[in-house]
């Protein structure tokens, strides 16, 4: 299925009484039964004996990076990234919706920019470097620990895996929204009705 493509809104400017929120913490709906991938597992502060972190040589460029959230709704993670100024396709999964970043190489910076904006809500950076794959845990726009990816992955759904690998592409991911050409005045309305969905919830 095509990405779903949203057209730019032309006048860029909120109407008078919006501001763009600085934080999007109330987006994470998920219900408790849905965690962040690898949420329900100890966080190790050590590398594990049985699967220390990959060393990846930072000078092999990134072919695949996700950011994986638990905000609910990929329209709505699309608005986040629209105002976070982050270049991303957005799909909606069991443990939240994952941004599929169009410049690889700009993981750190969207992971960032996305977990800054979230604040409450932690993200996780996967990358896929050569075959290899590194995942990092980020909050209020601060990197943290790096974590296994097979701990990462244990439980998240297959298309995650998939897009990580590059057997799914965002061109035949369901339902898949680019937040390239939404506007702030959009994206604050995606985010105004996100946010009314979860109260209902």
């Amino acid at each position: 299925m095509s990405v779903d493509a949203p057209r730019p809104d032309g006048d860029d400017e909120l109407p008078e009484g919006f501001s763009v929120p600085d934080d999007l913490s109330s987006l994470a709906g998920l219900d408790a039964h849905s965690p962040e991938p690898g949420a329900n597992e100890p966080q190790p502060t050590e590398p594990s004996p049985a699967e220390p972190p990959a060393v990846v040589p930072q000078d092999e460029k990134p072919q695949v990076a996700l950011v994986v959230t638990q905000v609910a709704g990929a329209e709505a993670l699309a608005a986040a990234c629209a105002l976070a100024k982050v270049d991303a396709d957005a799909i909606f999964t069991p443990v939240g919706a994952v941004a599929v970043l169009r410049d690889p190489a700009a993981g750190p910076a969207g992971a960032g920019a996305l977990s800054a904006m979230l604040k409450a809500a932690p993200v996780v950076l996967l990358v896929r470097r050569a075959g290899r794959i590194s995942a990092t845990h980020w909050a209020n726009g601060v990197q943290g620990d790096d974590l296994p990816p097979g701990l990462v992955l244990s439980d998240a759904p297959p298309e995650l895996e998939q897009l990580l690998l590059g057997t799914l592409t965002i061109a035949d991911a369901e339902n898949a929204v680019t937040s390239v050409g939404i506007s702030r005045w959009k994206a604050m309305r995606l985010l105004a009705a996100a946010a009314k969905d979860n109260r209902r919830r």
